[in-house]
């Protein structure tokens, strides 16, 4: 069997959005975004810098979720907690990996258009693999 970080590399390779839970003086925010992801298991997006949710992830922790659908059955998933900061720059590199996640062909203009990279260092994952581990979580502190 695959260890712990190639299982959810696994989830993140197969997911598409991740459910990002943030803290204002408001409350409770969630919300979806189109991720992308680095070899240390940090999470990439694009998003309004004037949206709820990054205004407030430069204040506090964040915590997500990536679920990957249609395995029947088989809870499959990852929830996660970390860090995360604004990217200044337009970060090329994170624009073609976003685009290939989605499917487009891969513009050669400015995509941002106002939006924000952001980067979610992840410090603690855990892994929901129920055809290995039943309803047994497996963690993974980074």
């Amino acid at each position: 069997m695959k260890d712990i970080k190639e299982l959810i590399k696994e989830v993140l390779d197969n997911g598409y959005l991740m459910n990002l839970g943030t803290l204002d003086s408001r409350g409770v925010w969630v919300c979806d975004v189109i991720y992308i992801y680095d070899k240390d298991l940090n999470i990439y997006w694009m998003s309004d810098p004037e949206a709820r949710h990054s205004k407030a992830l430069i204040k506090n922790k964040v915590a997500g979720t990536i679920t990957v659908s249609g395995q029947g059955e088989n809870n499959l998933g990852i929830q996660f907690e970390g860090i995360a900061n604004k990217i200044k720059g337009d970060r090329y590199d994170l624009v073609k990996k976003h685009f290939l996640k989605r499917k487009k062909k891969i513009p050669n203009e400015d995509v941002l258009q106002g939006d924000s990279w952001y980067v979610l260092k992840t410090k603690k994952i855990e892994l929901i693999n129920e055809k290995y581990f039943g309803f047994e979580k497996k963690k993974l502190e980074l």
